[in-house]
């Protein structure tokens, strides 16, 4: 055939449709298959007798007519071409690799033709199965998959008209071989066969023009197979045939255009540079990359190329680290992800240099490098972008994790860390945790004393080693065995100690470690050990050879002395390095201990994410013994209460808030150590010794959550049964043990008999005998908590809403258990523990017995005829202080008064009883007792009743049901049903009766004659001052209201004038508690009074505004009470100094914003309240507020009708604080829709003679920058015309302002003329006539 020119042929191809230029193409559309296999199966039979058949005119004519006419060919077909190309051009390079090693030119220049003209075939080839790929991949929705088992192929769809083609053919399969081929091509010495670099290239083109047509598909380079065939026909090309400049290009449009490129790029470089030796081309696509610059609406090309630096980071830090000063320029760029990316290439060249073992003179160099790019990093932690600074703190959390510790860097490392604890990112929050986690982990202060970050213990070790230096250097400095200088001491000891080391024969293990582990004091002394040593041996030579002519005895002491000095001079070097040691890890310890209340605020954070990584901090601080990680152990009990639902991070599912916290405790306290050295029965002794300690100084919210823990781990058998029976022993131990260790143990056992009521049921003697026993009587707590332990006989079964079943289990009154009950309640004692005692007595009696109100009834007058016994004032003996009065009380109780004694008593009395003829005497804390008893018998007694009512009920269904399947009618059904329905009314009718006339006004009801005494109590303090029968009065009364309607209206008020006059914080809490469940009660009766209640949130005492706080949030949220105008009181708590006020104020108004309109509708109040009037708050506490209140206007068309109500505010405001406040309120609302901006103008007229005032032009100001920025208005030129109208009433009313004040002056001239006028006259009429006047007379 003529001379065949690959360039031309690779032009021609380029223009479509490519014309044969022999004249010999083959019509295949209008061949049948026979015909055009046939034609196919020839040229095939051609070049597989001889490859270099392919220089036939025909042969190649063949193969081109049916790479244009593909889409006509089946798969079989298509799979045959490439198998004969393949062939025929591997046979071609063997022969070629044969004639070049003959060394005969004219003989291997032959092969340029067969070889140019394959290669031109090949990638033809490519290009169509690339091109039908696609169109598969559109046509049917699924691609060519990359080789490997279960992988689909291309679906080849002629077009219409054509033959239909309904087999596949796997071209990804054949992806590999055919690179495979490529490859073997680029093995032959080209420069022999292609005499000019043009030529040359044109066939290195036509060999990696395939390759990169590959890669640009995702799924091929998912396989690994076509990924390194692909490397390697690259790498070939660069390292022999100088395709080092095409590479580079492509490279960077591969960069720029194929995301999925980014990390195959890199690898490939590694593979160019570590295989083939050739780091040329890495670093010239370096410093291109370096050039490129990237702004922040760049997304794809960043993402990209960050990903390229990290990757080739990873694979060759050694490259990167040459380039990375051209690199640096990205810490700097718009785009973040360039920012992240070299953050993390920092990080790992950092992890390189700290993990090579160079040279010294290398080793400085590389020193200075980390310290350079510490720096770099940490310069970054001020990043104004969150992703950045997240990224950061990841990076250094597996910096840390390095052997090298880096303890200067560390020190600055835990002070960003804590301070970003409280950024403002969520994101940044949780790798903040992370990182203080991480280096608690990895504290090099391990070394001397096994890890612990007790701050105590270290404390007293810096003070001995203090201690032992104020004795040392005194003696040493008298002495004349040191060197001058310290540093020379320290030194020249250090190299000694290390020459000790090596040789093993150091004797002060401690100081050994203390060097080991402070790698920056090891590094300075190392550094200038040796010079300064060579400078001071020298004159000890010289000293020592003129010491040689004195006497042998001479020499030998002074020898001693030299010898004991150098002694004490290594001991001073080791503690002074032992001192700083000490110093260092304190100082790191207290930056943990001051992040401590930072992460327990964490705990409860908003973002799961966050919350798992706080209690993985606690759980580490607390196994390094971190005092103060108590806080967070004890504050994560509460996330037991949270819903368990599993978070997704990183791609990988975790666990939920309440899993992880349930694992973290068993794993602190009830899990066996993984100790050989403990027995069974020591593990067991431990964990029951944890759970016991977990109540210790217990608040009652805390003993709450962790009922529910201990219930969660004990219903899925998480307790073992030998530790259930080691807490029986303690309870039960008749040794004279610590009252904590014995609440603690039945606390605990009641706790975990919630899922299991067995646990007490079985050893239900043993409760009587020692909690209701002598022990109980000496430890009221203890005979409380017995008490609660005893309520778990019931069971724990919750009552289904609208169910009439009661699976709960009650005792005859015969039981010895409500006698040992009743006798712990009347048993006498004057301690206030009593109270909580007696309260969980009788809720064990309602709980537990068959008919508790005849036990209680019998209960109620023996105590009745107790307390009002009289006695003689002079035979009252004085009562002995309880033990429970001077020991602090259980968990959640409250002892802080002193024990009542009857002397007390007495002289109260006498102070506040008038004279009498015949006083009458008795005991006031024996009558608090009975007025609690009763007052919580009465409430006990209606949950009674609401029992027996759902009995009655019960029996009567059940009893309907028999009769209706009796009968069998369905009419007879519907008339029973209709029969049952009136009957259950008659029910809840008669025992609503009993409840409203029965129990506090029925003659024959025993608390009747209770409700008059406790009123009259209340009424009367002066008369009954007795602290604790007043507080005990409070409580039965708001009880006594919960019962009956009638008896809630008579003293009603009469709780509302204690709440205000009440000088006992604790008085006025416990009646805005009661008042609460009186609102649940009684809720028409409150609603009439609620303003009353608000007066609880200007409370001075805390807990009164918190209670009054939390109560109105239940009622307001639940709609129990109205809301009159009175929000403006809770949202002063918004501002509260009291974070955990304006928390709770926070929530509330959170929730209240997700009832309809319901912070909408109440807006305007609030902003009069806080506004104008008494109610009024600063003003910057005024705009705090709103500012948190307008976040929930997000309602568009709220937004409008607020503007419409406040500009017709500033109608009536007089004051500039009322324009001030309106103007600010205006500034907070959006702006975004063109009717706001309506309103607004329409309003003009309203505050137009008010924008002289300086700040409500500044706000309207802030209103038009709003607008523009929302193009709230259509048109441009409204808003410009809106503005000037602003700015000429400013101007006008400013005129005004001034006119006004010109004339209030002159006004104010004026009346001062006259006045003086007037003064004159007057003293001209009284001053006397002159001596002229006088004589004329």
């Amino acid at each position: 055939m003529a001379s065949f020119n690959l360039s031309e042929q690779l032009a021609l191809l380029q223009d479509e449709p490519y014309e044969l230029d022999s004249g010999g193409e083959l019509d295949v559309p209008a061949l049948d298959q026979a015909e055009v296999s046939a034609a196919l199966e020839g040229a095939v039979e051609s070049i597989a007798q001889d490859s270099n058949n392919v220089t036939d005119q025909r042969t190649f004519d063949v193969f081109r007519s049916l790479l244009k006419h593909a889409e006509h060919l089946t798969g079989p077909l298509l799979s045959k071409l490439l198998d004969s190309l393949n062939s025929g051009l591997a046979a071609e390079i063997d022969a070629s690799t044969a004639d070049l090693d003959s060394g005969d030119a004219a003989l291997y220049a032959s092969h340029r033709a067969p070889l140019e003209m394959y290669a031109f075939l090949l990638q033809w080839f490519v290009a169509v199965a690339e091109r039908a790929s696609k169109a598969g991949e559109g046509a049917n929705g699924a691609g060519a998959a990359a080789g490997g088992k279960g992988k689909r192929g291309i679906k080849k769809t002629p077009a219409a008209g054509s033959r239909k083609n309904k087999e596949t053919w796997a071209w990804a399969e054949s992806i590999a071989p055919t690179l495979a081929v490529m490859s073997k091509a680029l093995r032959l010495r080209t420069e022999r066969i292609w005499t000019t670099t043009v030529e040359k290239d044109a066939f290195i083109t036509c060999i990696t023009k395939p390759a990169y047509q590959i890669a640009e598909s995702e799924t091929y380079m998912k396989a690994n197979d076509v990924r390194l065939g692909i490397y390697k026909i690259v790498c070939l090309s660069v390292k022999h045939h100088g395709h080092a400049f095409g590479a580079q290009t492509s490279i960077m449009q591969n960069l720029q255009y194929y995301e999925h490129l980014s990390e195959p790029m890199a690898e490939l470089l590694t593979i160019l540079a570590k295989e083939f030796d050739y780091t040329q081309l890495t670093e010239d696509v370096l410093r291109d990359v370096s050039e490129r610059h990237f702004n922040a609406q760049d997304i794809k090309a960043p993402r990209s190329f960050a990903r390229f630096i990290v990757r080739l980071a990873e694979l060759s830090p050694r490259i990167v680290l040459k380039q990375i000063v051209l690199l640096q320029q990205h810490l700097d760029s718009e785009a973040y992800t360039m920012r992240n990316a070299m953050i993390e290439t920092l990080g790992l060249l950092i992890r390189e240099l700290a993990t090579v073992d160079d040279l010294e003179g290398e080793n400085e160099n590389h020193k200075a490098q980390v310290e350079g790019f510490f720096e770099l990093l940490m310069d970054r932690f001020l990043d104004n972008n969150s992703y950045v600074r997240s990224k950061v703190i990841s990076v250094f959390s597996k910096l840390v994790e390095l052997p090298t510790k880096f303890p200067k860097q560390r020190a600055q490392l835990i002070k960003n860390a804590v301070r970003h604890l409280e950024d403002k990112s969520s994101s940044v929050r949780k790798n903040a945790i992370a990182l203080v986690t991480k280096l608690v982990l990895t504290h090099p202060y391990g070394m001397l004393h096994g890890g612990r970050l007790n701050l105590t213990e270290w404390e007293e070790r810096l003070a001995k080693v203090a201690k032992e230096l104020e004795a040392i250097e005194p003696r040493l400095d008298e002495g004349d065995n040191l060197p001058v200088d310290e540093e020379e001491a320290e030194n020249e000891n250090v190299k000694k100690e290390r020459g000790a080391e090596e040789e093993g024969e150091g004797d002060d293990d401690d100081a050994d470690s203390v060097l080991d582990g402070d790698d920056s004091d090891r590094d300075s002394v190392s550094d200038g050990g040796s010079p300064r040593r060579r400078r001071v041996s020298a004159p000890r030579a010289r000293g020592s050879n003129a010491a040689a002519a004195k006497p042998r005895k001479s020499r030998k002491s002074e020898a001693v002395d030299l010898a004991a000095g150098q002694l004490d001079a290594d001991r001073l070097t080791k503690l002074r390095l032992t001192k700083k040691y000490y110093t260092d890890a304190i100082a790191f310890i207290r930056q943990i201990e001051a992040a401590v209340h930072v992460l327990a605020d964490l705990l409860v954070s908003t973002n799961k994410s966050e919350a798992l990584e706080a209690i993985e901090f606690f759980r580490v601080a607390h196994e390094y013994g971190v005092e103060s990680s108590e806080i967070g152990i004890r504050k994560m009990l509460h996330l037991i209460w949270t819903k368990d639902n599993a978070i997704v991070e990183d791609g990988k599912e975790v666990k939920g808030i309440r899993s992880r916290l349930i694992d973290t405790y068993k794993a602190l306290y009830f899990d066996p150590l993984p100790d050989p050295d403990m027995t069974a029965q020591q593990q067991v002794n431990r964990i029951a010794k944890n759970m016991i300690e977990l109540t210790f100084n217990a608040t009652l919210a805390e003993l709450t959550s962790l009922e529910q823990l201990m219930s969660t781990i004990m219903s899925a058998d998480g307790i073992h049964h030998d530790v259930i029976n080691k807490l029986w022993q303690v309870y039960s131990v008749h040794k004279d043990i610590p009252k904590a260790q014995r609440r603690g143990a039945i606390i605990i056992l009641g706790m975990l008999a919630i899922p299991k009521s067995e646990i007490i049921n079985e050893r239900r003697d043993l409760l009587l005998k020692i909690g209701l026993g002598p022990l109980g009587k000496a430890d009221l707590g203890l005979a409380r908590y017995t008490c609660i332990a005893l309520q778990r006989l019931s069971g724990s079964v919750k009552k289904v809403k609208g169910s009439l079943a009661d699976t709960s289990i009650r005792l005859p009154m015969s039981e010895p258990l409500f006698r040992r009950l009743q006798e712990a309640i009347e048993t006498p004692t004057d301690s206030k523990a009593w109270f909580g005692m007696a309260e969980q007595a009788i809720n064990t009696i309602y709980l537990l017995g068959e008919q508790p109100d005849l036990l209680c009834d019998e209960m109620i007058k023996n105590m009745t005829a107790k307390a009002f016994a009289t006695v003689e004032p002079a035979d009252t003996p004085a009562a002995a202080p309880s033990p429970e009065g001077e020991e602090s009380s259980a968990p959640a109780e409250d002892d802080g008064e002193p024990p009542v004694t009857q002397n007390s008593q007495s002289s109260a009395r006498e102070d506040s009883l008038t004279p009498a003829a015949d006083p009458v005497w008795g005991n006031a804390f024996r009558l608090s007792q009975l007025i609690f008893t009763v007052g919580h018998v009465a409430i006990r007694h209606i949950v009674h009743l609401e029992l027996v009512e759902r009995e009655y009920k019960r029996r009567k269904a059940e009893a309907d049901k028999e009769k209706a399947a009796a009968g069998g009618k369905a009419a007879k059904t519907e008339e029973l049903d209709q029969v049952a329905g009136n009957a259950e009314d008659d029910i809840g009718d008669g025992m609503a009766a009993v409840r409203e006339r029965e129990l506090l006004y029925g003659p024959d009801s025993l608390l009747a004659v209770y409700g008059p005494m406790t009123a009259h109590i209340c009424t009367n303090p002066k008369q009954f001052p007795f602290p604790m029968l007043r507080t005990a009065a409070t409580l039965s009364l708001s009880k006594f209201m919960c019962v009956s309607s009638r008896f809630c209206e008579e003293h009603l008020l009469l709780l509302f004038k204690m709440l205000e006059t009440a000088k006992d914080p604790t008085i006025r809490s416990n009646i805005v508690i009661a008042l609460g469940d009186i609102a649940v009660c009684f809720s028409n009766i409150i609603d009439e009074n609620s303003d009353r209640l608000y007066a609880g949130l200007a409370d001075k005492d805390l807990l009164v505004k918190k209670n009054t706080l939390m109560v109105l949030t239940h009622l307001i949220l639940n709609g129990m009470i109205k809301v009159k105008g009175q929000l403006g009181e809770m949202a002063k708590c918004l501002e509260d100094e009291e974070t955990r006020i304006s928390d709770l104020a926070k929530l509330f108004f959170t929730e209240l914003s997700t009832k309809d309109n319901a912070v909408y509708n109440n807006l305007p109040d609030i902003i009069s309240h806080l506004s104008v009037g008494k109610h009024a708050v600063d003003e910057e506490v005024f705009k705090s507020t709103m500012k948190f209140i307008f976040t929930f206007i997000e309602k568009e068309k709220q937004a409008e009708n607020i503007v419409e109500k406040l500009c017709q505010r500033f109608r009536l405001a007089t004051d500039e604080r009322q324009w001030r406040d309106v103007a600010f309120c205006l500034s907070l609302l959006p702006f975004k829709s063109e009717r706001s901006m309506k309103k607004l103008i329409e309003g003009l007229p309203f505050y137009q003679d008010k924008l002289h005032e300086d700040t409500v032009f500044k706000r309207f100001s802030e209103i038009l920058v709003k607008a523009r920025s929302n193009k709230a208005s259509k048109s441009e030129a409204d808003l410009k015309e809106f503005e000037s109208i602003l700015e000429n009433a400013k101007t006008q009313g400013e005129e005004d302002k001034e006119l006004a004040t010109r004339a209030e002056k002159s006004k104010t001239r004026a009346s001062a003329r006259q006045a003086a006028k007037g003064t004159r006259r007057t003293r001209r009429k009284a001053a006397p006539p002159s001596d002229d006047e006088e004589d004329d007379e």
